[in-house]
């Protein structure tokens, strides 16, 4: 018998950073170390970066789960990990709030330009300066698409209600009225046509690849708004740039990216009419401690119990995110 087998705590390989909290409390019932553990580890926990996939799982003979710190597990095989037995768990509420104020703030930036008094200014500089700030568009009554009705984006078409917008959305399924925050359920086309502002919370299975490509987007309004904080792989970058280009009042907006860091080709750098920011939409503090509690979930499963949310081993999932 070696070492490891005489262990009475598990082991917990963790390849990318927690909340300190969370490891914290992971660490009074775990071995918490590094992913260079993994051989000998009973669980893993991941963020963003670490691919799990058939290689990385074969490095773990013992794994009984995998602890996903966020929402997606795209990045996880998960028929690898049935195959195995091991149980991947997430965190599927944890950034929704933060989404979404995300969503709204690039909004009210690209639409409400805001410019702050920085000094003294005559009476002209003044009236100047308060005529450019006239937004020629406002949130209320404008139209919003919503590509994708699971949590986010369901709590999304919540938000625009409250600001008087116009809401209709798309999903694989038929969504009760009475779960619609006041939206329209549309199909694929009719909301590519209709939206002013388009918004898509879709994820990212195989069949979403290129979901927004030159033919979706050329059923788009010319002055569309889009705005991707699903999955980098959605939209084709390449057809957005070219869409971008010869529609001069159309504007983007994209957090997920594919690859992603972004790579020096992106076509849709240097755009003026792209603004692209480096997957921050879930970036606020009570969000990642949020995702850094799957560190509960790791723990229930490796002390026998039934996880609160075990990923779906689907692999055809559904469309939202």
């Amino acid at each position: 018998m070696n070492a490891s087998d005489r262990r009475d705590r598990p082991l917990v390989a963790i390849a990318e950073p927690i909340d300190p909290v969370c490891q914290q409390w992971l660490s009074a019932h775990c071995d918490c170390r590094g992913l260079e553990s993994l051989a000998e580890a009973d669980a893993l926990i991941v963020r963003t970066s670490t691919r799990v996939d058939r290689a990385l799982l074969e490095s773990g003979p013992r794994l009984r789960v995998v602890g996903r710190a966020g929402v997606g597990v795209d990045h996880i095989d998960l028929a690898v990990c049935a195959e195995r037995g091991i149980t991947v768990v997430h965190t599927p509420d944890a950034n929704t709030d933060a989404v979404v104020e995300y969503v709204f703030a690039e909004l009210l930036d690209t639409l409400r330009p805001r410019p702050a008094v920085d000094g003294a200014m005559t009476s002209l500089r003044w009236e100047a300066v308060r005529e450019e700030a006239v937004a020629p568009v406002a949130l209320a009554g404008t139209a919003m698409g919503v590509l994708g009705f699971g949590r986010i984006g369901s709590r999304v078409a919540r938000a625009a209600s409250g600001f008087g917008m116009v809401v209709r959305c798309c999903d694989l399924v038929e969504i009760p009225q009475s779960q619609r925050f006041g939206a329209e359920q549309v199909g694929f086309d009719e909301l590519l046509a209709t939206s002013q502002i388009l918004t898509i919370h879709v994820d990212g299975r195989a069949g979403n690849r290129g979901l927004i490509n030159a033919g979706a987007l050329g059923r788009c309004r010319d002055d569309v708004i889009l705005v991707n904080t699903s999955r980098g792989l959605v939209v084709d970058a390449h057809a957005l740039a070219q869409f971008l280009e010869a529609n001069q009042r159309a504007r983007a907006i994209c957090d997920v990216h594919e690859p992603e860091p972004i790579e020096s080709d992106n076509p849709l750098l240097g755009l003026p009419s792209a603004r692209l920011t480096p997957h921050i939409a879930s970036a606020t503090a009570g969000a990642k401690r949020a995702m850094s509690w799957v560190v509960r979930d790791v723990w229930r499963v490796l002390s026998g119990e039934a996880p609160m949310h075990e990923a779906p081993m689907d692999a055809d999932r559904s469309l939202p995110a």
